[in-house]
C-alpha cells in the first residue's frame, strides 16, 4: 500500500495540502552519518519554481527530523523524516470540486474512497509526496557509497533525454509554451558498478522491482531497459551480449545490465515515459458531478509545464531504494564501514 521494499523499506504518508508529508525508513544501518545538509542538493533538484517550466509553487523542503538519528548518526531505529506545507492555495480546488479532471485521480479516488479523500492538490496521489522518496532516496545512495570500497561506489544518474520528441530541450519545452499546453518526455537512468546478483528469476527480478517502483512515480506510462521496445526488431545474434571475460563484461549491453532477472554487472540502463502534465490551462470536456452533464472545462492553480523536468533526482532515489534492499538481500551491505 504505503510501504515498499523488504529489509530497507521506506513508507510514505501525507498529502498535498496537509500540514505535510513525509517518510519512515525502517532497515538502515546504525552509524550512517547524516545531517540536515546531505538531502539539501538533491531535494532542491526535485523544487518547482527553481527552473523554466516547473510549478511556480515552492515549499521549503527542509528535511525534519523525528526519529532514528543522535548525534548526526543513524541509530537502527526507524528514520522519520517530516517536510512542511507552507505554500498552498487549496481554495483553487475547492472551486473545481464538482468537476473530476481529466487525467487526474480525482474520479478514481472519489469512487474508491466514497468521497472522503483529501481532493487538494490531489491529496495524497499528488506528486508532492515525492519529496519522500528523494529524502529515502538520499538515505539510500549514503548507504550504498558508505558500504562499498572506492572501486567499487554504486553510482546513480538520471538525465532527460527528450522532451515532446525533442532531444534539444529547450527546444520541446518551447513547443508547450507556444501551444499554451504541458508537455511529456523521456528520462533515462544509469547505474554502474552494481556487483554480479542482484535480483531473483521470475516475480522479483532486478526489472520487475524497479518497474513496481518506478510506476509509484505520478505520470510515468512506460519503461524499457536495454534496447527494449527496439529489440523486437532485431535478431537473436544482434542482441545477444557476447561476453568477454571473467568478471561478466560484455562487449554490447542491450540487454541494459540484466540477464534472468539478474545484475550480470554491467551498468543497468533504463528510460521511462512520463506523460504530460494532466493539469493544463487547455479548455477540455468532463463529467460535472452535481449537474450529470458533461461542460466545458479548464484547470485553475500552479502546476508544472513539464513534469519530466523534475523526475531525474526522483527515478534516481527510487532507484537507489531498490539497489540498497538488493544489496542488504544479498547480504552485502551488514554495516556501513
Amino acid at each position: 500500500m504505503n510501504s515498499f521494499g523488504r529489509i530497507f523499506r521506506v513508507t510514505i504518508f501525507g498529502e498535498s495540502h496537509g500540514e505535510g508529508v513525509g517518510m519512515v525508513v525502517d532497515g538502515c544501518p546504525a552509524g550512517l552519518s547524516l545531517v540536515a545538509e546531505d538531502f539539501l542538493l538533491d531535494l532542491e533538484r526535485r523544487k518547482g519554481g527553481t527552473q523554466k517550466g516547473t510549478t511556480p509553487r515552492q515549499e521549503d523542503d527542509f528535511p525534519i527530523f523525528k526519529s532514528g538519528i543522535f548525534n548526526d548518526k543513524t541509530t537502527g531505529a526507524p528514520i522519520t523524516i517530516l517536510f512542511e506545507n507552507k505554500n498552498t492555495r487549496s481554495g483553487d480546488y475547492q472551486k473545481q470540486r464538482s468537476v473530476p479532471r481529466p487525467g487526474h485521480a480525482d474520479f478514481v479516488a472519489h469512487e474508491k474512497f466514497g468521497g472522503f479523500e483529501d481532493y487538494r492538490g490531489g491529496g495524497h496521489f499528488s506528486g508532492r509526496l515525492t519529496v519522500a522518496l528523494v529524502a529515502a532516496g538520499v538515505i539510500a545512495k549514503k548507504i550504498l557509497l558508505n558500504a562499498t570500497k572506492e572501486s567499487e561506489k554504486i553510482s546513480v544518474q538520471a538525465s532527460i533525454l527528450e522532451i515532446g520528441g525533442e532531444t534539444d530541450l529547450e527546444k520541446g519545452l518551447q513547443k508547450a509554451i507556444d501551444a499554451k499546453d504541458s508537455i511529456g518526455g523521456i528520462v533515462e537512468c544509469r547505474a554502474s558498478h552494481l556487483p554480479i546478483g542482484l535480483g531473483e528469476p521470475f516475480f522479483d527480478s532486478i526489472e520487475s522491482v524497479l518497474s513496481h517502483i518506478v510506476f509509484a512515480i505520478p505520470a510515468v506510462r512506460g519503461i524499457e531497459f536495454g534496447t527494449g521496445f527496439a529489440s523486437a526488431k532485431m535478431f537473436g545474434v544482434q542482441h545477444n551480449d557476447a561476453i568477454e571475460n571473467i568478471n561478466g563484461k560484455t562487449s554490447t549491453n542491450h540487454a541494459g545490465g540484466a540477464v534472468g532477472g539478474i545484475s550480470n554487472g554491467n551498468e543497468l540502463v533504463f528510460r521511462i515515459a512520463i506523460k504530460p502534465t494532466s493539469s493544463t490551462p487547455k479548455e477540455q470536456q468532463t463529467l460535472n458531478w452535481e449537474t450529470k452533464e458533461i461542460e466545458a472545462f479548464s484547470v485553475k492553480g500552479r502546476h508544472d509545464l513539464c513534469i519530466a523536468l523534475r523526475v531525474p533526482v526522483i527515478l534516481e532515489a527510487v532507484t537507489a531504494i531498490v539497489l540498497a534492499d538488493f544489496m542488504m538481500l544479498e547480504q552485502k551491505i551488514h554495516r556501513v564501514l
